[in-house]
């Protein structure tokens, strides 16, 4: 499998981890156990899983405001849980790199998860708040220089 494979298993295996820990009120930690135990898991996928999903965690209340921020006429509430956690994965990436992994790319692969597991409009609606995010993050990066 490619580095691009096992990046995007990584991603959805970390919005399943986010989708069980919230739906079951249960740690990040316990939620992967069960992933493993329950189902196939693509083992090279685990360790940059457990980072997106412990990072989405430990930066929830940052990575939410910047959603809410930015998705004005919804409500994170509102929101269905697989598409704010496909969100709060993406932000994180774009927020809290681990390595220089292009916008374009960190929202595409967003893009692809939700076509895997959202309906049909989900796929622009994580496009569109993703995009937000992503200039409102450019133009901090300006200020800032």
């Amino acid at each position: 499998m490619t580095n691009i494979g096992t990046r995007r298993k990584a991603r959805e295996l970390a919005l399943q981890l986010l989708y069980q820990s919230e739906l079951n009120e249960i740690p990040v930690a316990e939620a992967l156990l069960r992933q493993c135990e329950y189902f196939e898991v693509v083992k090279k996928a685990i360790p940059y899983a457990k980072y997106l999903a412990e990072g989405v965690i430990g930066h929830l209340d940052e990575i939410d405001g910047m959603i809410r921020e930015q998705a004005r006429n919804w409500r994170l509430e509102r929101m269905s849980l697989i598409d704010r956690n496909i969100i709060r994965v993406a932000v994180f990436e774009l927020r809290y790199p681990s390595e220089t992994v292009p916008a374009t790319v960190v929202i595409n692969e967003a893009i692809e998860v939700a076509k895997r597991f959202c309906t049909d409009d989900s796929g622009s609606f994580i496009n569109g708040v993703l995009d937000a995010v992503n200039r409102a993050r450019s133009i901090e990066k300006k200020d800032a220089v």
